[in-house]
């Protein structure tokens, strides 16, 4: 049996990109200096829909090394952070040890139902193909309490990209591939998860950044 049929979500060739280049990672994208005003704003405007407190956790799904975990609690928000790569979890834990992080997968998390009071998918996604786009969703809803709420970031557009050459010059050689989806269409697994979009931003490429973002506010019944 080939690889792809054992693993069509690729998972084991991110797991191992990112184990790989975890500390270059976290050197290199210490805090949210990276993210544009806009969409950090996004980010505030999640945080305050949730609320701070034990009462209200949120889920920092696919949290890498942890800045977005960091900046969450920084607001007083209880967070805890999941990641698929076992070095990108070893960095987080280190970097942050009042915050519990679990090593795990976005289609297969490993909580009850009605745990969360946000859920956030912060360019998490991104490495996920089409065919498993909707899994993601779905448990991001399962997880979530009713009338709770769940931010997503992302590359907006078509296709995929290779990125694999900008670690290069960390001195990496990795495989690793994200895809470009368009709001439209990750607003459409949002509904059909039983999620209501509450807010979207989508603007242009800037900087260095090759590809216009999104950012999409969604709150459950």
């Amino acid at each position: 049996m080939s690889s792809s049929l054992e693993d069509p979500l690729g998972v084991r060739g991110v797991r191992l990109a990112y184990d790989e280049v975890a500390e270059s990672y976290a050197a290199y994208l210490p805090d949210t200096r990276a993210e544009a005003a806009l969409d950090l704003a996004m980010v505030d405007a999640f945080a305050e829909a949730v609320g701070a407190g034990d009462d209200t956790p949120i889920l920092d799904a696919g949290c890498g090394a942890g800045r977005m975990s960091r900046y969450l609690a920084a607001q007083g928000c209880r967070v805890e952070g999941l990641d698929l790569s076992p070095a990108m979890v070893a960095v987080a834990r280190r970097q942050q040890p009042g915050v519990v992080f679990t090593e795990g997968s976005l289609t297969a998390l490993p909580y009850p139902d009605n745990r969360f009071a946000g859920v956030l998918l912060w360019y998490s996604l991104i490495h996920t193909p089409p065919a498993g786009q909707a899994r993601i969703f779905t448990e991001a809803a399962r997880v979530l309490r009713p009338g709770g709420h769940l931010l997503v970031g992302f590359q907006t557009g078509e296709g995929t990209r290779d990125v694999s050459a900008a670690y290069r010059r960390f001195g990496h050689e990795i495989e690793l591939e994200r895809h470009c989806y368009p709001a439209d269409q990750v607003a459409g697994h949002l509904e059909a998860a039983g999620l209501r979009e509450s807010a979207r931003l989508v603007r242009t490429a800037q900087g260095n950044e090759r590809d216009g973002q999104a950012v999409l506010l969604a709150q459950a019944p």
